[in-house]
């Protein structure tokens, strides 16, 4: 088998550069706020290296940004790289804190052959903004300490692959200090040496643990792997340096995390209807907004523009430090309906969810409802207000022609008629109901024309005489 290791040297800076632009030099601390772990570019430049104290690189960088260590954070942002790596390969085994496996000897037919393996993740990994070490090696340990070390190549010559292996210094290939000393002494200072050791002098001078670990990186000792599965929910963080205190500084890192949704969305060929965001203050309690739509829905796009519109109706409280938005409910994709072969035409369905999404985003859910029909053959109970549901593609449209005509404007109590109608042209129509609800009608319905000129529903109730109960355009 063959293995490619993903090794993120500063995962947690690449993060939050990512949704937040910044040009300052940044670095995480380790949770004591004494020595530095990771540093980005800016401050590799001005000479701040990993392991140095915290005091001495704020010397040298007097406004140096410090983001202090969060393993429960780094174990996210690591299973959210491999949400998207395993687009690409199938096997995926996590590696806490900062790196990846990926299974790829299986994809080299499917990729048309290793480089081009090695460049789709290469350039997944440049639109993501994310810095990572690849590595390819016959077992996985070996891809792994490769990676670590930065001598990483294209490779699948396992000659060439554990020649670089051996190059690297005991301190590299996971060696405690006192191992590499007592190595040392004998004049052991790189994995070829130690390789070259006979077997029995290896097992001598070698705890267990660091004995298996070299027969693990050789391909001796099984090393198997345990797959990874992603779960079936989607959530991404955006946490900011500086504050945020108008809604307008969110929506860069908003555009992000919701291309990141589409592209989740298109490959696992689903949509979905709510949007749960969640807001975090460094003095207040958090602001939980959920967006729902109309219909399924899958674009970017319009994600951001309803939930700019939402933010619009929801002022920001207090400054924001982190976002989180969050996809726990998935829907299937339906095949758009009324397009050619090639794509053309517009979806009317689609349409209207989009209006009503907007609406509802700027009025509120509770603000728009739809009409539907109700069992009655009263008219003015005839027809309920609901909460929008989202219509299917594939409903069928009622059989409407050998109903009677009614009118688009319902009075919603009916008029008395003063004087009788010029002309009629149908009727009469009779409707007797209400007996079960102690609101009986019995009435006799025509379409007329007034003296005026007005197309009207009229009707004779048996006991109150005449009334208007709607017109006609």
């Amino acid at each position: 088998m063959l293995w490619l290791y993903l090794h993120f040297p500063h995962l947690l800076l690449d993060h939050v550069r990512r949704s937040q632009q910044t040009q300052g030099a940044l670095a995480v601390v380790d949770l004591a706020g004494q020595a530095i772990l990771q540093v980005c570019p800016e401050a590799d430049h001005l000479g701040i290296r990993p392991g140095m104290r915290l005091k001495t690189a704020l010397g040298l960088a007097p406004d140096l940004v410090i983001l202090h260590l969060d393993s429960q954070q780094e174990a996210n942002l690591l299973e959210e790289q491999a949400r998207w790596l395993y687009r690409y390969a199938a096997h995926i085994t996590l590696s806490p804190p900062h790196g990846l496996w990926a299974e790829v000897s299986s994809l080299q037919r499917l990729y048309g052959g290793l480089p081009a393996v090695w460049q789709t993740v290469e350039q997944a990994l440049a639109e993501r903004q994310l810095t990572a070490w690849l590595a390819l090696g016959h077992t996985p340990l070996a891809a792994q300490l490769l990676a670590q070390a930065g001598k990483g190549e294209c490779t699948a010559d396992k000659g060439h692959i554990l020649t670089a292996l051996g190059k690297l210094p005991l301190v590299a290939a996971g060696f405690d200090e006192k191992s590499c000393t007592r190595l040392h002494r004998l004049g052991l200072n790189t994995l070829a040496e130690v390789f070259n050791l006979p077997a029995r002098e290896l097992a001598r001078r070698l705890s267990p643990e660091l004995l298996a670990r070299i027969q693990k990186a050789q391909g001796t000792r099984p090393d198997p792997k345990s797959p990874w599965h992603p779960p079936h929910r989607f959530r991404q963080r955006a946490d900011f340096i500086q504050e945020v205190e108008h809604a307008q500084g969110l929506l860069f890192a908003l555009l992000r995390i919701l291309t990141e949704l589409e592209e989740d969305l298109c490959w696992r060929q689903q949509d979905t209807d709510t949007l749960h965001l969640l807001l975090q203050h460094r003095h207040e309690e958090a602001t939980r907004l959920t967006l729902r739509t109309t219909g399924p829905e899958h674009r970017a796009e319009s994600f951001l523009k309803l939930l700019r519109l939402k933010l619009d109706q929801h002022p920001l409280r207090a400054p924001v430090i982190s976002l989180s938005l969050s996809v726990k409910r998935f829907l299937g994709r339906e095949a758009p309906v009324g397009q050619d072969l090639l794509g053309d035409g517009q979806d009317l369905n689609e349409a209207w969810h989009t209006l009503a999404s907007r609406l509802q985003a700027r009025l509120g859910t509770e603000a728009l409802q739809q009409l539907a029909p109700r069992a009655d053959h009263r008219p003015e109970f005839a027809w309920t207000a609901s909460a929008i549901k989202p219509a299917s593609r594939h409903s069928e449209t009622p059989e409407v022609s050998g109903l009677p005509a009614r009118p688009l404007w319902l009075l919603s109590t009916p008029h008395p008629l003063a004087e009788p109608p010029a002309r009629w042209f149908s009727g009469p129509e009779r409707i007797s109901a209400g007996w079960w609800d102690g609101q009986r009608v019995h009435r006799d319905y025509y379409i007329a024309q007034l003296s005026s000129g007005q197309l009207a529903w009229v009707f004779r109730d048996i006991r109150d005489g005449w009334y208007i109960h709607g017109w006609f355009g």
